[in-house]
């Protein structure tokens, strides 16, 4: 039957989009940049003393120390947008202000290191500092004008609690877990930093294997290039380290599941394909007439001294434990956040089939007001978890949408879920919850707003003086919401 047969047809060709984005990025995003920000983050949790980072949280803490050290505790963390939730309930309901627990929410998953760092390798790193700045700004005020607000019922809900955070004592952190995690943000950086004495090669040599061009050419097929549409295509070179991140999920699923009980030969075979590769993803290998053409760049020699004071360190400076705790954390970073990703990455593929650009172009193809709020309602009711957000923002990009809009879906996505929004309500009451949500709208919208305007040339000054009549004008709106608010809070307020 016609129908049918255009059904199964339409199904195909879904499917088939959403294999080539995957294979894409697969080979292209993981290896140089999501590998080691995963290790970061393994490392943070695991060698970072939780009091060193919530002791500052405390609502006696004057402000100048506080909210930067929410924003602070929120990139450290590196934690997913379905896992800051509890976290933030704990804070919140141990002792911390309505105003640095905001922020605190608002910071991690908006601009954690693998959110900036995987926005800068897909995006670029104009949009990954924009983020950062104005995630930070916008995060510090969205706390700010909360904990004037609520002031009131802040002030009851700390004489009903001690000080906690305040009076913790500092937990230390040794210097050889300091040094530990460094190494890996030097081998992240000389990973995805785009300088010529990194990615120039410094020596070229040619591999005698036949038929090489017509395997890219078969690659090429199945997986099309396509830069206008922001198809990336896949090399020789990919389909290698997508055989090599199969070969390191089997191994680590052997060797780092249970790793607290001690290391086998699976835990050291994963550490050696994960070096092996990062070193191979560092190559530049393409097809040519004879064979492949492979070059060696500064890359290349970058990580493998990283690599090997990493490993010196690990077996000379970290206590066996230690190094147990960092692969065990790194690990089900991995299982939490990695195979979400590889869904939502898919579901991008197929969507890519069956939006049409003038679409995008019409709902935030322009820096407006209404531009950026449909970047803000895409964040709404196209929530995916944290990180999926980026090649969702990359699809959108490259079908026409503005970068001020852009900006602002990805400060909302991770924030304004219609399932975060009840699980907040339920933390610290609706009026709380909804304030908080209005909040984060407008600041996105300001936010892609302003980021627009800088991007389509507007003057620095006509700029700065729109944002501080911005600011104006919130002051005096805060202020009378702050008279209208001081009454005694209802008791939902005192979830």
């Amino acid at each position: 039957m016609p129908g049918m047969d255009a059904g199964f047809a339409l199904i195909a060709r879904l499917v088939e989009s959403g294999v080539g984005n995957l294979a894409a990025y697969l080979a292209a995003h993981v290896l140089l940049c999501l590998l080691p920000a995963f290790f970061i983050a393994g490392g943070m949790t695991a060698l970072i003393p939780k009091e060193a980072i919530t002791r500052f949280l405390g609502r006696s803490t004057r402000r100048t120390v506080s909210y930067p050290a929410a924003a602070a505790a929120g990139s450290l963390l590196a934690v997913c947008s379905c896992t800051i939730l509890p976290l933030f309930a704990g804070i919140y309901r141990k002792g911390a202000g309505i105003g640095p627990a905001m922020t605190f929410l608002f910071f991690a998953p908006a601009a954690n290191i693998l959110a900036l760092v995987y926005t800068s390798s897909v995006i670029g790193p104009d949009l990954a500092i924009a983020r950062l700045v104005l995630s930070l700004a916008f995060g510090i005020g969205i706390g700010l004008v909360m904990a004037l607000v609520f002031r009131a019922d802040d002030a009851a809900r700390d004489r009903s609690t001690d000080t906690m955070f305040a009076a913790q004592a500092e937990a230390g952190m040794s210097r050889a877990a300091l040094a530990f995690i460094g190494l890996w943000v030097l081998l992240l950086l000389a990973g995805t930093l785009k300088l010529s004495w990194l990615t120039s090669p410094v020596v070229e040599l040619t591999l005698p294997f036949a038929d090489t061009l017509p395997w890219q050419a078969a690659l090429d097929r199945l997986v099309p290039f396509d830069a206008a549409r922001g198809e990336e295509g896949v090399s020789v070179q990919g389909v290698v380290l997508i055989g090599l991140l199969a070969a390191i999920g089997v191994c680590a699923w052997r060797g780092l599941e249970n790793i607290l009980d001690g290391f086998d030969g699976w835990t050291r075979a994963s550490v050696a394909l994960i070096a092996v590769t990062l070193l191979f993803a560092s190559l530049v290998v393409r097809a040519d007439a004879h064979g492949l053409a492979i070059g060696v760049p500064g890359k290349f020699f970058a990580i493998a001294a990283c690599l090997a004071l990493i490993g010196a360190t690990a077996r000379r400076a970290l206590p066996r434990e230690d190094v147990q705790s960092w692969l065990w954390e790194s690990w089900r970073f991995v299982k939490q956040i990695f195979p979400l990703l590889v869904a939502g990455v898919f579901v991008v593929g197929m969507m890519r089939a069956v939006i049409r650009p003038e679409w995008i172009e019409t709902l935030a193809g322009r820096n407006t007001v209404t531009g950026n709020l449909a970047g803000v309602a895409f964040g709404v009711f196209m929530y995916f978890p944290t990180l999926v957000e980026v090649p969702i923002a990359k699809m959108f990009l490259d079908l026409g949408m503005h970068r001020g809009p852009l900006l602002a879906y990805l400060m909302a996505d991770p924030e304004l879920s219609l399932q975060s929004i009840l699980i907040i309500s339920a933390i610290v009451g609706r009026r709380k919850a909804w304030t908080y949500v209005g909040l984060v709208a407008l600041f996105s919208t300001a936010a892609g707003l302003a980021y627009g305007a800088w991007i389509d040339g507007t003057p620095l000054v006509a700029l700065a003086s729109a944002v501080a009549a911005f600011i104006v004008v919130l002051a005096l709106a805060v202020r009378r919401a702050g008279a209208m608010l001081s009454a005694p809070p209802r008791q939902e307020d005192h979830a």
